[in-house]
């Protein structure tokens, strides 16, 4: 009987996908996803779709992440940054001081995460539907499409760098046979048919985690974590007993000479900014990753503790093995694949292409691992709010795998050095939207969102809709907040800009935050928006709209429960109502 229903499931299905590929209509009525109980109240009367089911609030079951599965998943995201600390004696410091700017960035960054992380923590609802919150109905457009579209370039970035590892495990495996293969590819294209096959390989390797939802990756993340700790410290005891701890003068790695700047307090402030830049991404993503929370708080105080630890510790091993080797070798290294191949250019034997083999596959599964956290899921997330309708977070997951292949990163690295420049600094872009929404959750809304009309794009929405569907004041901070910086990082791409500016851009993250904030606080003690009005008049207490129940533009009564949000009973709607009318008065 089980067999024969598997059978029928299955030919059924098959007959779905045949039908699917007879017209474009019927292609698109097939990939239309299913629209939600809160989609279909949320909106009375509306024909647009503004939710599916990665957009609804996470119900209960699928919040499986408790804070250990936190520590482990900031745990193997922070440790695998090798190059951090090379980057600071790049630009100018010695290794105790890139050791501090490193904690001390960590630092400012985990308290950044922490407050990003509580909105998604309480209401269990991703960047997307925060933005709408914050920014407006339609405004939120521009601030999710912007992070997607640099999440597609990131992640195609971060393939390249892991097709490098890729490439040190085939060489340690083939040997020559895979640095030999001939060369088809031009010069002008940036990568040969070697590096093309790596790339290939390790683009497939993420292929089947585009299939997954974050609360499903826990196990994978502790393994990432575990598999991390040998890689790493492994590598370091290597270089350290080589060398025999010989370190030499530690600004072998220095390749700058430190900066243009007139005085140390501006440097020191841009080596923290610059450290800021490793974990920009990450702050504004963390909603995408909080909203599987089992707790209100789990995911807010394990980053502070393990992030800014883990990042200092892994960023001081790179510091000192890279040092040592270059200062023996007589090289200037800084990544880990380089140092990979220049162990088995040295000693190309069983034993050290066995070791490296293994090195480089752990290396492969942090740089894994660090892609789907950072931008994987994040345009998932982001292209499902864009496109509702088609796409959920496993197909937005699908699609940035497709478009990650089609950039073609190795054009990009090889081409365009002030690209790559781009960014490193174009997380004060993102520092200006997590103010924002920071001062907008913790300051002004006392904590309190109205789930039930962040699915309504119609003028009738009277929280969110604002000023034609976008927040005016939001849009005033987030300008004031990247116009000061803004100089100095156009200076940064090569345009000649004053020292006034340039300082102000190596003020970076902070000053962007910190205007974009202040700017916007200000300007709502003045000039409310009709949302903090509302909850003014209200008298609401501090995230007094959180809880299961989420009551729709319509009056219905939603419930996240079990593995679904849902409708109750009509009983219970027309005690909701009731109820809402209550609170109204």
């Amino acid at each position: 009987m089980g067999i024969a229903k598997v059978r029928q499931d299955v030919d059924l299905k098959r007959r779905n996908l045949q039908h699917a590929f007879t017209s474009w209509p019927a292609f698109l009525e097939y990939v239309r996803t299913d629209d939600t109980d809160l989609d279909r109240h949320g909106h009375p009367g509306g024909k647009s779709s503004w939710s599916n089911e990665d957009l609804d609030p996470t119900p209960p079951e699928k919040r499986t992440w408790r804070w250990w599965n936190y520590c482990t998943f900031y745990f193997s995201v922070s440790f695998g940054n090798w190059t951090l600390g090379s980057t600071m004696i790049g630009i100018g410091l010695n290794w105790w001081q890139s050791i501090i700017v490193i904690f001390l960035s960590q630092f400012i960054s985990s308290v950044a995460m922490l407050f990003n992380s509580r909105c998604a923590s309480v209401y269990h609802i991703g960047y997307p539907i925060v933005a709408r919150s914050v920014f407006g109905m339609w405004g939120s457009y521009y601030y999710v499409g912007a992070r997607a579209c640099l999440a597609i370039i990131w992640y195609s970035v971060q393939l390249y760098s892991g097709a490098s590892l890729m490439a040190n495990a085939l060489q340690a495996v083939f040997g020559h046979n895979y640095t030999g293969i001939p060369n088809h590819i031009p010069a002008s294209v940036g990568i040969t048919s070697a590096g093309m096959l790596a790339f290939f390989l390790f683009w497939c390797v993420h292929f089947p985690f585009c299939a997954f939802r974050p609360y499903q990756l826990r196990k994978f993340f502790w393994f990432k974590a575990i598999i991390m700790i040998p890689a790493t410290w492994g590598l370091f005891i290597f270089c350290m007993a080589n060398t025999r701890g010989n370190l030499g003068p530690l600004q072998t790695l220095n390749t700058a000479s430190g900066s243009s700047s007139s005085g140390w307090g501006w440097f020191f402030v841009y080596a923290i900014n610059s450290g800021m830049g490793n974990t920009a991404t990450l702050i504004t993503n963390q909603p995408d990753i909080a909203r599987w929370s089992k707790t209100k708080s789990g995911a807010m105080y394990t980053n502070l503790i393990v992030n800014p630890l883990a990042i200092t510790l892994s960023a001081s091993l790179g510091i000192l093995s890279t040092a040592a080797i270059n200062n023996a070798w007589g090289l200037q290294l800084w990544n880990q694949w380089d140092l990979l191949t220049a162990i088995m250019d040295r000693y190309w034997n069983s034993g050290t292409r066995t070791a490296v083999f293994l090195c480089a596959l752990c290396w492969m599964v942090s740089i894994l691992g660090t892609n789907i956290a950072a931008n994987m899921i994040p345009f998932g997330a982001d292209s499902s709010m864009l496109f509702p309708r088609y796409i959920t977070i496993p197909r937005g997951q699908f699609l940035v795998e497709f478009l990650g292949f089609a950039i073609c990163p190795w054009k990009i690295l090889k081409s365009a050095e002030t690209f790559t420049t781009f960014l490193a600094g174009y997380g004060l872009f993102m520092a200006s939207v997590v103010a924002i929404m920071v001062c907008d959750y913790w300051v002004l809304t006392k904590g309190n969102v109205f789930l039930g009309y962040c699915y309504d794009g119609s003028r009738n929405n009277k929280h969110y809709y604002y000023t034609m569907g976008w927040n005016v004041q939001a849009l005033i901070a987030y300008l004031a907040g990247i116009a000061l910086p803004f100089p100095g990082f156009v200076g940064s791409l090569g345009a000649n800009v004053s020292a006034a500016a340039t300082d102000l851009g190596h003020l970076g993250w902070m000053l962007s935050f910190t205007v974009s904030f202040t700017v916007y606080w200000v300007l709502c003690l003045v000039w409310p928006t009709q949302n903090q009005k509302a909850i003014k008049e209200m008298e609401l207490r501090w995230e007094q709209m959180s809880g299961e129940e989420i009551y729709a533009e319509d009056g219905t009564l939603i419930r996240e429960t079990g593995r679904e949000v849902v409708v109750v009973d009509d009983d219970e709607k027309n005690f909701t109502r009731e109820h809402i009318g209550d609170l109204k008065a």
